[in-house]
């Protein structure tokens, strides 16, 4: 390569344009280190100062100039973002463990339904009772259970109610619903019958809400009552 093969090839040019194949390319440096004197003559600062000349007259910036560095790349950028990644990896590994220890709260009340036996009722009591016909009674009406288990044969007298079919609602007081008792008929007597064995449900207060139920099974409070379990 010499200065009569540059200019008959345009190296130059192909060289600036990046239109050099890659062994050429090389060639072209290594000929420029070894003989800078040929690039005086063949004018290439005269060529790059009339290109930069060109990219400052169309308003591009030099070749050299630092470029932006894009909104994500900025270092409080990334930063904040590590941040929040690793708030959201806490949180999920907190709520993992939550769900692992309600999963195993779960089966530990499971097991201890499954092993709690229902222990045979050593008696039986006829309970009449008055239910409250203006809302929740403020104390428990009646206690069943204590020391010997026993089957509680209540007897909630409706018999002043115009209906003749009642859904029966059982709830423990402040934890939650026990049972839903529909289709339920008043006796001869206009009692509406519920017999419950003491071992059935933990110790406790419980709250009764009796509703009619019309031909269309739409519920309508008629009564309330309350009772406790003694274990």
């Amino acid at each position: 390569m010499d200065a009569s093969f540059i200019q008959q090839n345009q190296i130059i040019e192909r060289y600036l344009a990046g239109r050099l194949p890659l062994k050429g390319a090389q060639d072209f440096e290594r000929f420029c280190r070894e003989n800078p004197e040929t690039l005086t003559q063949l004018g290439m600062a005269e060529r790059i100062h009339m290109g930069l000349r060109l990219m400052d007259a169309s308003g591009q910036p030099e070749p050299w100039t630092e470029k932006p560095i894009p909104f994500y790349q900025k270092p409080t950028v990334i930063a904040a973002a590590a941040g929040l990644a690793g708030t959201m990896l806490i949180a999920a590994l907190l709520l993992l463990a939550a769900n692992r220890e309600k999963d195993r709260r779960i089966t530990v009340l499971s097991e201890e339904v499954k092993q709690q036996p229902l222990l045979p009722a050593r008696s039986t009591r006829v309970i009449v009772v008055q239910p409250s016909r203006h809302g929740p009674p403020a104390r428990s009406l009646v206690t069943i259970g204590g020391r010997d288990t026993e089957m509680a044969d209540f007897k909630f007298d409706l018999s002043w109610s115009s209906y003749s079919n009642f859904r029966v609602t059982v709830d423990r007081v402040d934890q939650g619903r026990v049972a839903i008792l529909s289709n339920l008929a008043k006796d001869s007597n206009g009692h509406l019958r519920i017999a419950l064995n003491s071992s059935a449900l933990g110790p406790g207060d419980y709250q009764v809400v009796l509703e009619g139920l019309d031909w269309r099974g739409t519920p309508a409070p008629q009564a309330w009552a309350s009772f406790t379990i003694s274990h």
